[in-house]
C-alpha cells in the first residue's frame, strides 16, 4: 500500500448524504473507538504465547495483525491525512501484507505484544488529535471523513481475520458471548420470486464505500428464485448423508480433485460422532444445530450443494438485486429493510454472537421481497467472479481491490456474525479463492424463473 499515491479525487459522488461534517467526525470516532475496543479484547484474552504463534499457516498471528492495524492507522492517517513526520518508519516493510504472505510472518521480527499494544495506542491518541482539525472537504480522501471511515474498516475487518484465528487456535476457550435469541421454526416459503428488469446496483453516493462497490450502474436481471433463508446444516447434512463427498457428478472437476486430494468429507470443523455430527467452536466441541445455516464451507461445496439439489449459486447481480430491489419504488436501498444503519432487531453482525441465528431469524431485517438473513449470519458465496464494475477506479491504491480482479477469487456477499456493521453494506463485496473454508462463510441458492 502506498499512502501517498492517494492524490486527490471529486467528492463522493451523486446521492452522497447531506451530513453535517461534525456528524461525520462523531461517527469517525465512535467507529474507530469501536473497533479498537474488539482488537483490544482479541488480543486481551490469551496470554502472550498464543498471540505470537503462528495458528494456521493460513494466518498470521495475532501480535502481526496488532501492529499491522496500528502502522496503516500511522501511514494514511498520521502522514498522509495529518501530513506529520513517521513515527516507526523502519516497520513499514515488516507489516506490508503485499510483502510478506501470511505464512512467512512469524519469521519477521515482530514487535512483541507489549511493544505493539504501545505503538498501535500512541497512533490512535496521535490519529484522534489529527481528527479533530482535519476539514472534512477539499479531497476525495478527506471528502466526508473517507480516510477516517476506510480505517475504520480495515481493522474491523483485520478484527474479523483475527477471530477467524481464535477459531483455529486450539486450546481451552478463551472468547464468550451470548447465543442469539431462539426463534421458532422457520414455515415460510422456501424461495421468493425476484422479478426481472432493471436495478442499480453498486453505489456512487455512499461516503465510506470502498472502490470495488463503485460506480452505480444499471444492471438487467432476468427474474429468479433465490432461497428465503441461506442453507442449514440440516440441509447440508441431507447431502453428506446422500453420498455427496462420494459423487463426482455433483463437483466441479477443480471442486472434485480438491475435496479428493484433501480427504475432504464435511464442512470444517465438523466430525461424526456415532450417529451425530459434532462441530468445534471457538474451543467448545458441540452438536451440530440443525436449525442455523451451514457455516465454513468452500465454494467448491456450496456449488456442489447447489447441483445436488437442482439448484445453483445466485450471481453477484441476483443476490444484491434480492438485497436491495424495492419492487415499489424501483430502486435500490442501502439494506434490505431500507436506508437505516443497522441495528440489533436488523441482522447478526459486529460479534454480538459467536454463531449464526437459526434460520428465518430477523424478520425486521428482511428485504421487501421477502428474503431473510441477506445482511449478517454468515457471508454468502456467489456464482460471480471477482470483477470491476463499469467506470471502475482504483482508490485510494491499486493493492486493495485491482490486483485481486479476475477468475481466481469468487465473490461473497452479506457479512457474517463476524462482521461489524461499518464494513457491511448492501453493496459491500467480499472476495476469496474457492477453496477457503476457514471464513465464516455459508450460501444460499438460485434457480432461474423458468425453471421447472
Amino acid at each position: 500500500m502506498d499512502p501517498q499515491s492517494a492524490g486527490t479525487a471529486g467528492p463522493a459522488g451523486p446521492g452522497a448524504p447531506e451530513e453535517d461534517p461534525e456528524a461525520f467526525r462523531g461517527r469517525a470516532v465512535t467507529t474507530l473507538t469501536s473497533a479498537r475496543a474488539r482488537t483490544t479484547l482479541l488480543t486481551s484474552c490469551v496470554e502472550e504465547p498464543d498471540l505470537t504463534a503462528q495458528h494456521s499457516p493460513l494466518m498470521s498471528p495475532l501480535v502481526w495483525d496488532l501492529a499491522h492495524i496500528g502502522n496503516q492507522e500511522e501511514q494514511w492517517l498520521l502522514r498522509t491525512v495529518g501530513g506529520q513526520e513517521a513515527v516507526r518508519p523502519e516497520i513499514d516493510g515488516i507489516y506490508d501484507a503485499f510483502e510478506h504472505p501470511r505464512a512467512e510472518r512469524p519469521k519477521l521480527p515482530l514487535l512483541p505484544p507489549a511493544e505493539a499494544r504501545a505503538y498501535a495506542a500512541d497512533i490512535r491518541g496521535r490519529v484522534l488529535d489529527v481528527l479533530e482539525r482535519t476539514a472534512f472537504h477539499g479531497t476525495r480522501l478527506t471528502e466526508a471523513g473517507f480516510a477516517f471511515g476506510m480505517i475504520a474498516q480495515h481493522e474491523q475487518q483485520h478484527d474479523e481475520t483475527m477471530l477467524i484465528t481464535h477459531q483455529l487456535r486450539k486450546g481451552l476457550q478463551a472468547l464468550t458471548a451470548p447465543d442469539p435469541d431462539p426463534a421458532p421454526l422457520f414455515t415460510g416459503p422456501a424461495e421468493v420470486l425476484v422479478p426481472g428488469g432493471p436495478f442499480t446496483m453498486g453505489t456512487s453516493g455512499e461516503p465510506w464505500a470502498l472502490d470495488n462497490e463503485r460506480p452505480a450502474h444499471v444492471r438487467e436481471v432476468p427474474a429468479f428464485h433465490i432461497d428465503t433463508t441461506p442453507v442449514t446444516n440440516a440441509a447440508y447434512q441431507a447431502f453428506i448423508d446422500d453420498g455427496g463427498y462420494d459423487t463426482e457428478r455433483w463437483w466441479t472437476p477443480e471442486g472434485w480433485a480438491h475435496i479428493r486430494r484433501n480427504g475432504i468429507t464435511a464442512p470444517l470443523f465438523w466430525r461424526r460422532d456415532g450417529a451425530q455430527w459434532l462441530r468445534r467452536r471457538f474451543g467448545v466441541t458441540e452438536v451440530v444445530p440443525p436449525d442455523e445455516p451451514v457455516l465454513h464451507v468452500c465454494w467448491y461445496e456450496a456449488d456442489a450443494w447447489a447441483r445436488w439439489a437442482g439448484r445453483r449459486l445466485p450471481t453477484e447481480a441476483e443476490w444484491e438485486k434480492a438485497a436491495r430491489f424495492d419492487p415499489a419504488t424501483g430502486g435500490s436501498m442501502r439494506y434490505p429493510w431500507g436506508d437505516a444503519d443497522p441495528a440489533p432487531e436488523h441482522a447478526n453482525l459486529g460479534q454480538r454472537h459467536l454463531r449464526p441465528a437459526p434460520a428465518g431469524s430477523y424478520p425486521a431485517g428482511e428485504s421487501p421481497l421477502g428474503v431473510r438473513q441477506l445482511i449478517g449470519d454468515v457471508w454468502e458465496w456467489t456464482a460471480s467472479d471477482f470483477l470491476p464494475y463499469p467506470g471502475f477506479r482504483a482508490f485510494p491504491y491499486k493493492e486493495y481491490s485491482e490486483v485481486f480482479f479476475g477468475p481466481a477469487h469468487k465473490v461473497l456477499r452479506g457479512g457474517s456474525f463476524a462482521v461489524d456493521p461499518v464494513a457491511c453494506r448492501g453493496t459491500f463485496r467480499n472476495w476469496d479463492y474457492p477453496i477457503r473454508r476457514q471464513i465464516f462463510s455459508g450460501f444460499r441458492t438460485a434457480r432461474s424463473a423458468e425453471d421447472v
